[in-house]
C-alpha cells in the first residue's frame, strides 16, 4: 500500500499508456467495429473495397495507402453523400493508430454503411507489415 501511495503519479501513467494501447481496440470490438489487419485490408481492397483515410490533411499528405480516398473524420458526417456510391461496397477505415478510425466506422454504420472495417492499427501497423505509402 505506501508503494501504490509513494509512486500514484506512476501508476495512473501505466494505466493511462495501457488504455491508450489497448482501449481503441477493445472498445471497437465491444461496439461490433469488424477490425482487420492490414493483409485483410488488401484483400478486401483487391475485391474492390474503398480504403477511407479519416486522418487531417497534413497526415495524408506524408503518406497514405495507395488509391485511398481522404476525408478527415471531423467532416465525415458533412460529406456522407460522398460516401453514397460506395453504400454496398466494403469500406475500410484508416487513421494513425485506429481509434479514429474505428470512430469513423461507427459514424458509417449508423448512416447506413454495412460492411465497414477498422484497419485495426491504422497507418502504423500497415508501414509495419511493410506495405507500400505513396505521398
Amino acid at each position: 500500500m505506501e508503494f501504490a501511495q509513494q509512486n500514484i503519479w506512476l501508476i495512473l501513467l501505466m494505466l493511462v499508456s495501457g488504455y491508450m494501447l489497448v482501449g481503441g481496440s477493445l472498445m471497437g470490438r465491444l461496439s461490433g467495429v469488424k477490425q482487420v489487419s492490414p493483409q485483410d485490408a488488401v484483400r478486401l481492397f483487391n475485391n474492390d473495397a474503398l480504403m477511407l483515410d479519416v486522418r487531417e490533411s497534413s497526415e495524408f499528405v506524408d503518406g497514405h495507402i495507395p488509391k485511398s480516398k481522404h476525408i478527415p473524420l471531423s467532416q465525415l458526417k458533412g460529406r456522407l453523400a460522398d460516401l453514397e456510391k460506395y453504400k454496398d461496397k466494403p469500406i475500410v477505415a484508416v487513421c494513425r493508430s485506429g481509434n479514429r478510425s474505428g470512430h469513423a466506422c461507427g459514424i458509417l454504420r449508423k448512416a447506413g454503411f454495412e460492411d465497414v472495417s477498422n484497419l485495426s492499427g491504422g497507418i502504423m501497423a500497415w508501414e509495419q507489415a511493410g506495405f507500400p505509402k505513396e505521398r
